[in-house]
């Protein structure tokens, strides 16, 4: 007898091969059976007449690495079919970590991750690889692989300094990360606009790399830059790293002009560099305030000390200058997330609004607001270079695989988080960019495939029943940027670990999600 039956739908089984008509049987927690099975008995039938059956999503790129445990539920992954997190992103996370590090990473990354009220209750501990992903377990309705983070492996062996490493910090940076893929990480993560994985150098970075290498481990980078002068000679760098290391390469969150990266990904792949890219389909992106507002000079040795220079008032004519520079457009930054309560009323708010409700000059309110939330803010920035053809024709580049970029904290959050895959999904199938096999085949099979999760992303007899069925007329996305936390439409049932946690369109009470290791 099948724990669950799927009847009468269409399958899509995540190869990017066409749909056909078959019966799905799950038991104990695997696909058992794809064919015309619908005589057989079962616990649970599920008549998915009229609507696809296929594999739960992959997010390549996300920030759910605290908003899990205190929401483990998760309907925003769980409403656009979305059942696998690869987490530990843009190499400021949280593992491997020992206390001061954890504590430093919540703080630093608070705007985004959530960091300052998970430490206000920390409901989970850890300090490995190994630990953290243990702490997923039938804790979470979704499942988790995760990268090792090169800032938290930098803090680990030289804290905050700036300078290159020497030897024997190279070593134990080495030692992390080797400990970390033994214990089933899927690569090494960089951000390199973030403290402290911005002072890692290409060097160390390709050291480090030729620790995931013989494992089958990606470097994942938020690239230096993204903008068209500063592009290309980013890319080189990451491939430079790829062909030192001997390992393949993924680039974050691609936002740029599909005329310059396009060339320069073809011709990386025709001179032997495995490199692929994550992409969402907004044209705006979401990050710190601080790392976006300040002055790398002002962001050097952490919170404590980018707060107390915030404080100086000597130092106020370098920032007003700062400030007053027309290239750093905060014109356009609106204000996702606010930690200090008093000052929450902003959110939602252009940094122009919110400067005028409080009577202040712009570069005064963020230096104001930062203070008060002790550099816990969020914001959302639109894009300057680049427009919708670039992102059609980036979905459309064979090396793309999905990615939210979620943010989950904060009152106007990014509309990305709950709504970029059912965008896919609904948005981008309707209107020609993608046949429904090659949307599904991107956002799962191509994904497990990268990050090496082998029993994922397909509907295939024996592996794991991670399953959605939903209806691809009505499937799509409901947040924007006035309402970012909008829940998706058109998801009817998701199936995670051959558990059922939605059901008829309502979520259920199961949390069946697993830490996954590489295999």
């Amino acid at each position: 007898m099948y724990d669950i039956l799927i009847t009468g739908g269409r399958i899509i089984d995540g190869t990017g091969a066409p749909w056909c008509y078959a019966d799905l049987g799950i038991r104990a927690g695997r696909i058992d059976a794809i064919g015309r099975l619908a005589h057989l008995p079962a616990r649970e039938r599920i008549n998915a007449g009229g609507k696809v059956v296929a594999p739960g999503l992959i997010d390549a790129h996300v920030h759910g690495d605290l908003a899990l445990f205190t929401d483990p539920l998760h309907e925003p992954a769980i409403r656009q079919g979305v059942t696998t997190y690869i987490i530990g992103q843009d190499g400021v996370a949280m593992a491997p970590a020992s206390p001061p590090t954890l504590e430093y990473m919540c703080r630093y990354t608070a705007g985004f991750s959530g960091g300052r009220e998970w430490l206000s209750r920390p409901i989970k501990s850890w300090t490995t690889i190994d630990e953290y992903l243990r702490c997923f377990d039938r804790a979470s309705a979704v499942n988790v692989a995760t990268l090792v983070p090169n800032g938290n492996v930098r803090l680990e062996a030289m804290g905050l300094l700036t300078r290159p490493p020497h030897p024997d910090e190279i070593r134990t940076m080495r030692r992390l990360v080797r400990d970390g893929m033994e214990q089933g990480a899927v690569g090494l993560s960089s951000g390199l606009d973030y403290i402290p994985s911005r002072y890692a150098a290409e060097e160390e970075l390709s050291a480090l790399c030729e620790e995931i290498a013989p494992f089958g481990g990606v470097y994942v980078t938020h690239m230096r830059r993204y903008d068209p002068d500063g592009v290309t000679i980013s890319m080189d760098e990451v491939y430079n790293i790829g062909r030192s290391a001997g390992c393949g390469v993924h680039i974050s969150h691609f936002n740029s002009r599909a005329d310059l990266v396009i060339p320069k990904l073809d011709a990386g792949r025709a001179d032997g560099v495995d490199v692929t890219f994550d992409l969402y389909c907004y044209l705006a992106g979401s990050s710190i305030l601080g790392m976006y507002c300040l002055p790398a000079w002002v962001q050097e040795g952490g919170i404590a000390a980018t707060v107390t220079r915030l404080k100086d008032g000597s130092i106020g004519p370098r920032l007003r200058e700062w400030f007053e520079s027309p290239s750093l457009a905060l014109e356009t930054v609106r204000l996702s997330y606010v930690s200090a309560p008093e000052w929450k009323r902003y959110e939602g708010m252009t940094l122009p609004q919110a400067a005028g409700e409080s009577r202040a000059a712009m570069g005064e309110f963020v230096r104001q607001i930062l203070i008060a939330s002790d550099m816990a803010a969020g914001c959302v920035v639109p894009h300057r270079n680049r427009c919708e053809a670039d992102v059609t024709a980036l979905i459309q580049h064979f090396c793309m695989l999905g990615g939210s970029d979620g943010i989950y904290t904060g009152s106007r959050p990014h509309p990305r988080g709950c709504g970029c895959y059912a965008r896919y999904l609904g948005h981008y199938v309707r209107n020609g960019t993608w046949t429904l096999e090659t949307a599904i085949q991107r956002l799962s099979g191509t994904t497990a495939r990268r990050f090496s999760l082998k029993d994922r992303g397909l509907l295939r007899e024996g592996m794991a029943a991670d399953v959605i069925i939903f209806d691809p007329k009505v499937i799509g996305d409901r947040a924007v940027y006035d309402d970012g936390a909008a829940l998706a439409v058109g998801m009817e049932h998701v199936v995670v670990n051959g558990e059922i946690v939605l059901h008829n369109g309502m979520r259920t009470s199961a949390t069946p999600g697993r830490g996954l290791r590489r295999s």
